[in-house]
């Protein structure tokens, strides 16, 4: 890599490389000394409509929709809360309410929106006014 090219472009190249969603801000971390200056570009990308942040430190691919024309992120939420969980270390495991419709105690379908963890959690992940909430799983 040059030694002219800029933190943001280096981790615009990253992003695009990296076949996951989910990002963390540590996985930038080698590119540049400053913590700042990573969180800098970030949001800069967040602006220009790269990424989208679902929470501290965790961003995720983002898309303009065919629909409206809006940043959208490229996997519904429940998908990336799963991943970026599981990037930072927290294990998941079905709801009960996913658990009762699979097992086919009920027809009603879970929204996706609650997640079972092990662990306690003290993030709060989403966007755009929608947000994950925690159950504690088994």
């Amino acid at each position: 890599m040059s030694r002219y090219r800029s933190i943001e472009s280096r981790i615009t190249a990253r992003i695009a490389r990296k076949k996951c969603a989910v990002f963390v801000r540590d996985d930038f971390k080698d590119l540049s000394n400053d913590y700042d200056q990573v969180g800098r570009a970030l949001r800069n990308l967040t602006k220009k409509g790269c990424l989208i942040r679902l929470g501290y430190g965790v961003y995720a691919k983002a898309k303009t929709s065919p629909i409206n024309g809006i940043i959208v992120p490229v996997a519904p939420l429940p998908v990336l809360a799963k991943e970026a969980l599981a990037r930072l270390g927290i294990k998941t495991a079905p709801s009960r309410l996913e658990q009762d419709y699979n097992a086919g105690k009920t027809t009603q379908v879970p929204t996706g929106r609650l997640i079972g963890v092990k662990g306690r959690v003290s993030r709060k992940l989403g966007y755009q006014g929608a947000y994950i909430s925690y159950e504690r799983a088994a």
